[in-house]
């Protein structure tokens, strides 16, 4: 059996669970553990081969082993990636995102943004959709994570089916 993945990232799913249930779920803290043999990748594909790729990717693995964090639990971020406002930042992940060129769907799919809260990525789609130079109505397409219990259907469908 092969496992992959960043273990400190994974954790499993305990539905409602404390953080010591989850701890406690996690793999290390089952006896399968001690019979895995480790086998650790030492070159982060995604990144180049330059001197300042081979930087940033040893800067995430300190992240990860938590080796750069103070006493408060903060992480230092290198000036060289720090952007001044949404904006700025919205700009380099999507340059020239305002012209008509730049919009067709590889140019999307080249680079994403990912946000751990809801909000943000209502935030950052706003102020990217801002942007466009748009004539056509927007619309906003919901998941749906719950069945009302008025239709009847409320035991149909379990809840991590729906999610």
């Amino acid at each position: 059996m092969v496992f992959g993945g960043d273990f400190c990232q994974t954790l499993p799913v305990v539905p409602k669970g404390t953080r010591q249930q989850v701890v406690a779920a996690s793999l290390c803290r089952k006896n399968l553990w001690e019979h895995i043999k480790f086998l650790h990748l030492r070159q982060n594909m995604h990144l180049g081969h330059s001197e300042a790729d081979n930087q940033h990717a040893q800067w995430l693995l300190e992240i990860g082993a938590r080796s750069t964090m103070n006493d408060n639990e903060m992480i230092q971020v290198p000036q060289s990636i720090v952007c001044a406002n949404l904006n700025a930042f919205i700009n380099r992940i999507y340059p020239g995102i305002g012209n008509s060129r730049t919009q067709d769907d590889q140019y999307f799919l080249d680079c994403i943004i990912l946000c751990p809260r809801n909000n943000q990525v209502h935030d950052i789609n706003k102020a990217i959709l801002q942007q466009f130079n748009l004539n056509a109505e927007i619309y906003m397409l919901r998941s749906v994570d719950s069945v009302s219990e008025e239709d009847g259907m409320h035991h149909a469908y379990p809840a991590e089916f729906l999610q």
